[in-house]
């Protein structure tokens, strides 16, 4: 297939670490795809730009708001650009052209929306009316977003399951994730946009956050360091390995939404519409202790764990589990990589990329 007839499809947060992967994927399915990454100081640019570089994006070459040819793969370039640059996302939907749109660009984490939720707005809210709005004049076949598990807050119904309300956020992360939702209903209502969001349930594995959980204990077990166990330890995360993850995206992709004839709006189902519209949970289907995750990471390691049992933090839900009824039924994936495998691909990418025995 020559590049000319490729499919073209925008992915936002290829210097993060599921658009890292997803963009890996879909390059090596013969996409021709172009990247998209404010590339912030959330966390470390350096392993943002590693990232990067595995894709043949080198940081030397990379000049804000303009598209540079991966050195790697002929079908990829990348532009280092603000999706609240409205002036900057319209041009390039202009000139691309693309024919899918998938959104993972984002402000992450929980806790540092309590402290600075203004980031959290400025990207998550208005880059993503951006985004919508460039959809809404180009006409992409299908615009597929990251929501996240943390839209199920105060919901204590197990397992999550995207007929659920999702009302109740206890952090603005997870406001913005809800909204988001919502915004893109409105706009599949209005203009006709064939929408999906996926609800990432605690992704982990090789090229992670260093803000999430496995990355710091990793690194502090490592390091002879203390690590902080919130909850006492009494949490369960249906943690998610990103090779399931970005799989599932890949076949979402070519699932676009139609509205479904049987939607009532007195018995409204959240997780379709009749718009074109669509929900899904992406999760393992198999929450585990936080505790024994970190078991399983003691032994993987050969190292033991000192912990430091802390009180819950706020924002922070107990319990995730997700319902992936709807994934298999319509794509006919199910997640399933073990947490021991998941975890063993993480340590041996952790001890190369940081060079530890």
């Amino acid at each position: 297939m020559t590049i000319s007839n490729r499919k073209k499809i925008l992915i936002t947060g290829t210097a993060g670490f599921i658009g890292y992967h997803l963009a890996e994927k879909l390059v090596q399915n013969n996409y021709e795809v172009i990247g998209f990454d404010s590339i912030n100081d959330y966390y470390s640019i350096d392993l943002k730009y590693g990232r990067l570089g595995e894709h043949g994006i080198k940081r030397e070459n990379v000049i804000e708001n303009e598209l540079v040819k991966s050195e790697k793969f002929e079908n990829y370039s990348f532009i280092k650009a603000n999706l609240e640059n409205k002036e900057v996302v319209n041009q390039l939907f202009a000139e691309q052209k693309f024919d899918y749109v998938v959104n993972l660009a984002a402000q992450p984490g929980v806790r540092y929306s309590l402290e600075n939720p203004d980031a959290y707005i400025s990207s998550n809210i208005t880059g993503f009316l951006n985004l919508l709005e460039a959809c809404r004049f180009n006409k992409p076949e299908h615009f597929v977003f990251a929501s996240s598990s943390s839209v199920y807050g105060l919901n204590q119904k197990i397992p999550f399951s995207t007929s659920d309300n999702v009302d109740h956020p206890i952090s603005m992360y997870a406001a913005t994730k809800k909204s988001n939702e919502l915004m893109a209903h409105t706009y599949s209502h209005l203009f006709g946009i064939p929408s999906t969001g996926l609800r990432f349930f605690t992704v982990y594995g090789p090229w992670g956050r260093p803000d999430m959980a496995l990355f710091l204990f990793t690194k502090n077990i490592l390091a002879g360091k203390p690590i902080k166990v919130y909850n006492h330890g009494n949490m369960s995360r249906d943690f998610t390995y990103v090779g399931d993850i970005v799989e599932s995206i890949s076949r979402i992709i070519h699932k676009t939404p139609t509205p479904n004839n049987n939607w009532k709006g007195i018995v409204p189902d959240p997780s379709s519409s009749s718009a074109p519209y669509k929900i899904f949970n992406i999760g393992n289907n198999s929450p585990v202790k936080l505790l024994d995750m970190v078991t399983e990471l003691e032994n993987i390691l050969g190292l033991e764990a000192v912990k430091e049992l802390m009180e819950i933090q706020p924002g922070d839900v107990e319990k995730t589990f997700a319902d992936v009824n709807d994934l298999i039924s319509i794509t006919g994936y199910k997640p399933s990589t073990s947490l021991s495998e998941g975890i063993k691909a993480f340590v041996e990418w952790y001890k190369q990329f940081y060079g530890v025995n």
